[in-house]
């Protein structure tokens, strides 16, 4: 028996979705993205979507999409404060948008920067002008308080983006992460809550943000218009004539890349955002009756912080005893009987060995971020586990840890 991280089923309306892009004949991007890019505005509620080809494109677009607007004053080689404790995609973006990534501890409960921690920061630096940008992640589906973070943002003159990958569907405070900052990153990895296999997004509602976005994944041409990026071939801005032949599609006027996704993978998406509602709840429910009978280790172990308003990527849990049991042993155990499991990720700067340039600059300073990159990790409770699978999963981690109790 395997019980997965993640899974992607692909059903009739899959199928389906795929092969209306197939009878089209046009696989790169079209009126699929287009669509995909409007169903999910409304979704997160923001008036600009802009489809990737990847989450770590959409982080990356949108911090060169803030270094090329001038009033946005982020500067290239400015400091980004985000947190220590996520994916490496979030701070390799950072870097490789030739800004730089400044860490502050996380809270042990929900694994995310806190307010106090980033204002903690920001008094005790001595140049705050160095700084343009906080860049929270809402890790796990979690959300982070972006009330205080957006307050303290603005007393610092500092804009806010929200990596908000692992979060389709989180609501704080009645709207939904991805709307609650200037501008917020997506991924739909096979492994996320919304799937597409690889896809990624960026939303906002700066019309700036959006239009330079579009440019930066598109090798940064000069035109932008939806016409010749929707269509096969016509831009109405093209000029040919024997004095002057000009095409704003072969023009480039920033530096950019190309991030463009497919007709494929929108449409993909597209038939799992369908689905959004019914895949939100049953992970809510697969991590609630996880909780319900896992709770008796709940010495051993810290399970999940549950809320009706969070949309789970996994299960996560954290060795509050690793003199009683290790993450290693468990994890080991667990594998060893079918169930896959996945390390916190680690502590970026002082665990992860492409960041280890400031492993000295952060010993001893992000301790949570140590702690729970070394005794958390996770197990699945996608939407696609049934009733067998939850308990099997209760019936392993009961027997391993009934023997250390």
């Amino acid at each position: 028996m395997r019980v997965s991280i993640g899974d992607f089923k692909i059903g009739v309306e899959e199928k389906l979705a795929v092969n209306e892009v197939l009878e089209k004949g046009r696989i790169s991007e079209g009126v699929m993205v287009k669509n995909f890019e409007k169903e999910f505005a409304k979704f997160i509620g923001v008036r600009h979507v802009i489809a990737v080809n990847s989450g770590t494109s959409a982080l990356i677009a949108g911090l060169t999409a803030l270094t090329y607007e001038k009033s946005f004053q982020v500067k290239p080689g400015s400091n980004v404060i985000t947190t220590p404790l996520t994916y490496i995609a979030t701070s390799s973006a950072i870097v490789k948008s030739g800004l730089n990534p400044v860490y502050v501890d996380v809270d042990k409960d929900t694994f995310l920067i806190t307010p106090e921690n980033i204002k903690q920061h920001l008094e005790t630096v001595d140049d705050v002008s160095k700084y343009s940008t906080i860049l929270p992640v809402h890790l796990m589906g979690y959300p982070c308080d972006m009330d205080e973070i957006n307050k303290i943002a603005k007393r610092y003159d500092l804009k806010t983006f929200e990596d908000s990958s692992q979060a389709h569907g989180t609501i704080y405070k009645d709207k939904k992460a991805g709307s609650l900052a200037l501008l917020g990153s997506f991924s739909f990895y096979v492994a996320h809550n919304i799937q597409a296999g690889e896809m990624g997004a960026i939303t906002t509602d700066n019309e700036e943000i959006a239009r330079l976005s579009n440019k930066v994944k598109a090798q940064g041409r000069e035109c932008d218009c939806p016409i010749c990026t929707r269509s096969k071939g016509y831009c109405p801005k093209s000029v040919i004539n024997p004095e002057f032949d000009f095409d704003p599609r072969f023009t480039h006027d920033l530096i950019g890349y190309n991030f463009k996704t497919t007709e494929i993978q929108a449409a993909l998406a597209l038939s799992q955002l369908k689905k959004a509602s019914y895949i939100i709840k049953k992970r809510q429910e697969n991590v609630r009756y996880l909780n319900e009978f896992l709770e008796g280790f709940s010495d051993i172990l810290q399970l999940p912080k549950y809320s009706n308003d969070v949309s789970y990527l996994a299960y996560c849990v954290v060795i509050k005893r690793p003199e009683k049991i290790s993450r290693a042993k468990l994890r080991s155990e667990l594998e060893k009987n079918g169930i896959e499991t996945r390390p916190l990720f680690g502590c970026i700067p002082t665990q992860q060995p492409a960041f280890k340039y400031l492993k000295n600059e952060y010993a001893r300073k992000l301790p949570w971020a140590e702690y729970l990159g070394g005794n958390a990790f996770y197990v699945g409770c996608h939407q696609y586990l049934e009733q067998k699978d939850l308990d099997y999963m209760v019936h392993e981690f009961k027997s391993v840890l009934s023997s250390v109790t």
